[in-house]
């Protein structure tokens, strides 16, 4: 109904008003919403988590501008650079939108010849996609990106970037959650054994990338229909995709006649073991899948992929829970940055992204679901009065509090009735009052009043700020 009544009052606008004023129309642009302050409290909590869990991983933070030049971006992202933004020639640089953070990422590196270094990088990203709000899928959203760059021995790093993943998604409480894991190597050894022809790797692996949305059947017709498979290597591609397990899994490839005769897949399927034990040591192997359909889309990744994904009970007489969709993805990017590079010097990545607006949509509809309350300010106390003409001393008062730190405020009306500033308090969550009254200023007290249990005390002038610290501090 939104978009119908958006396209009548577009409609509307360009007819023209009745007296030949243009009637404006007020709208975010096609795949971008406005966030309000109970959103955007949501949100901090969301990035207060995520940014904890990368600090206590002992990354760094950069950041890097919204827009690269064009061909920073160009040939990064394989079949999606349809998507990439570009933008007007506004004084002779063509410039282009940044789609993602690691490519920004790996031209840093690159142009400051940094061979080692982790760190995580929060920004907005921009994607000329065909939005879908109710998921959490838009045109401009953020990413939250956590990378360890440098060379070191494998699979160390690797394993931390799964063990952060694992950490943000049991903080946040999302529900039941599921990281499956492969690698590319693998994946490449396996189209080579199944007769996948070289310069049919990279768009058969994005076709594999549809498999959870899509049966496997209708991913087979795409693959020998438009993109000119052969039906048996399709078939023959089916019996692999369709494994996921653990270790076990792994011993049962490495043993696979076929597989194991291909040196990429075995180098992979070394190192997934590899991978696996160190899982086993964080303990968090019970939430890990390794799985042969994994493919993510983008072209720059060379060995282990992962993706984490939601999983949602639909009801008890289902066996296999139904994913929601992909809350974090990310893998080991090895050439990236030597594509920068003029000597084409490498260095070794590895690296997640946090799908932040998904798990934001989910929490966002939660809180809607529960009815909880809120809070959109972090006020500790507000400065009332209980009579007329103290203005002045309200003002005295909260600037003592203000320049001591405590989060106060105070009603912009000269003589407020009390009653109506113990409603203001109840509406935006504020948890005390201090009154200044004519007696209390004889006496040199203030009375603080605790706004849920309506108790209250009366406090010396100068221990308030101690007492005020005190009670909110818990």
């Amino acid at each position: 109904i939104a978009k119908e009544v958006a396209k009548l009052l577009e409609m509307k606008a360009q007819l023209g008003g009745d007296e030949g004023k243009h009637k404006f129309v007020l709208k975010t642009p096609k795949g971008t919403r406005d966030y309000s302050p109970k959103q955007m409290a949501i949100r901090e909590r969301v990035f207060n988590a995520i940014i904890s869990c990368f600090k206590r991983h002992g990354a760094e933070v950069i950041d890097t501008p919204v827009f690269e030049l064009k061909e920073t971006l160009t040939g990064k992202y394989g079949e999606d650079s349809k998507l990439i933004y570009d933008l007007k020639d506004q004084g002779g640089e063509l410039l282009s939108l940044r789609y993602d953070l690691t490519v920004p990422f790996a031209r840093y590196l690159a142009m400051n010849k940094i061979t080692n270094i982790k760190r995580y990088h929060i920004a907005k990203v921009y994607r000329r996609d065909n939005p879908a709000m109710t998921r959490g899928r838009y045109r401009e959203f953020y990413q939250c990106d956590f990378d360890i760059a440098g060379q070191f021995d494998p699979m160390i790093p690797d394993a931390e970037c799964l063990k952060i993943v694992h950490e943000i998604l049991s903080d946040l409480q999302l529900g039941d959650f599921l990281i499956k894991v492969n690698d590319r190597r693998i994946l490449d050894g396996m189209f080579a054994v199944c007769g996948v022809p070289d310069s049919k790797f990279r768009t058969i692996c994005s076709s594999i990338d549809k498999l959870d949305k899509m049966p496997w059947e209708e991913v087979r017709s795409e693959m020998v229909g438009e993109k000119g498979l052969s039906p048996e290597a399709a078939d023959h591609i089916g019996e692999y995709v369709q494994l996921h397990g653990g270790l076990d899994l792994i011993e049962q490839l490495l043993q696979d006649p076929k597989l194991s005769q291909n040196k990429l897949a075995k180098e992979g399927l070394g190192d997934m073991k590899l991978l696996f034990e160190y899982l086993t040591l964080f303990g968090i192997t019970g939430k890990i899948s390794f799985d042969l359909s994994l493919a993510r889309g983008l072209d720059y990744y060379t060995g282990v992929i992962f993706e984490a994904v939601l999983l949602q009970q639909e009801n008890d007489h289902v066996e296999e829970p139904v994913s929601v969709g992909s809350v974090a993805g990310g893998g080991r990017y090895d050439g990236l940055v030597g594509m920068f590079d003029p000597k084409g010097r490498k260095v070794p990545c590895v690296g997640v992204s946090i799908g932040i607006e998904r798990i934001f949509s989910i929490l966002e509809q939660r809180v809607e679901a529960s009815e909880e309350k809120i809070r959109t300010t972090e006020t500790q106390v507000l400065v009332a009065s209980a009579q007329k003409k103290l203005l002045e001393e309200r003002l005295k008062l909260i600037a003592e509090l203000w320049d001591a730190g405590i989060k106060a405020e105070v009603l912009y009306k000269k003589n407020p009735k009390l009653l109506n500033q113990l409603q203001y308090c109840e509406d935006t969550g504020i948890p005390l009052v201090a009154i200044v009254g004519e007696q209390e200023l004889k006496d040199g007290v203030i009375k603080l009043r605790v706004v849920a249990t309506r108790e209250e005390v009366n406090v010396r002038r100068e221990s308030l700020v101690e007492e005020i610290r005190r009670r909110t501090s818990q």
